[in-house]
Formats: structure tokens, sequence, C-alpha cells
């Protein structure tokens, strides 16, 4: 059989992509469900791929907490921050990003993805500040992420 590096490439590449499914299955498993989140909090938005469902309570916004969900899992918070506050130099020491009576699981990675021209629910030129508790693998490879 004569098969070409490029394909032996792309076997291996699908292989992995689809073993990380199951791997982030299982890392869901330990973070706290949707049911856990603060009365008050509902969803605010559908499905964004990479992010997951966004829940929030309607009277925090548009600063948060605001909770990404896959799966029925809480997968990150996040606030949003506009540009002027921090042209202002407006401090946030104050932030309660968690909730009491559930463990905060450990921060897996950070991003602040600057918002020029604001997105829907905040239209002014601001930061989106997320708090991730599972990996960029697992945020691309669950099942919910590939919606």
């Amino acid at each position: 059989m004569n098969v070409k590096p490029m394909a032996i490439a792309t076997i291996m590449l699908v292989g992995a992509a689809l073993s990380g499914g199951a791997a982030a299955d299982g890392a869901l498993d330990k973070l706290p469900k949707v049911e856990s989140l603060p009365a008050g909090v509902i969803q605010i938005s559908p499905f964004i791929p990479g992010m997951g469902e966004h829940w929030a309570d309607p009277k925090t916004l548009p600063l948060g907490p605001i909770y990404c969900v896959m799966d029925g899992r809480v997968t990150c918070m996040e606030f949003m921050i506009a540009q002027k506050d921090f042209e202002e130099g407006r401090s946030f020491e104050q932030l309660r990003p968690w909730f009491s009576g559930t463990e905060q699981p450990p921060i897996d990675h950070m991003e602040f993805n600057f918002e020029p021209h604001g997105h829907e629910g905040f239209t002014v030129p601001h930061y989106d500040i997320h708090m991730y508790f599972v990996s960029p693998e697992v945020r691309a490879t669950t099942k919910a992420a590939m919606k």
C-alpha cells in the first residue's frame, strides 16, 4: 500500500481530534452544574462555539459576572468592562466572580478580548475578560463546541 505522508498526517490529526472529544467530556465532570448558579441567574444567550451559553443575573449586567456553560457545566466566568472606564482610570478591586456555597474551579487560562464596536448586550467599545476553567483544547473538542 502506498500512503502519502500528508495522508498519514491527516489521519493522525483526525484521530487526535476525535480522542480529544472523549477527554473533553471527562474534563467537564468536575465543574459546577448550571443548577448551582445563584438565584436570579438566567440564560442570556444561545450557544456560542468555544464559549457555550451565557448565563447572568440581568441586574448585574453589563459588568457581570457572566457564566459560560457547556453541556450543563460552568466552564468560565466573564466580566465586560467599558473602554471608557479604563481610560478614566476606574478600578475594579471588589469584583465578586464566584458565589457562596460552591467552590470556584481553578482557572486554566484567561483571555482579555477587545470589542471595538461592542456586541449584542453591550454595544459600547469594551473588554471581555474571560476566566476559563478548561483548556482551549477542551473548549474546542467538547461535544457542545461542535454544534
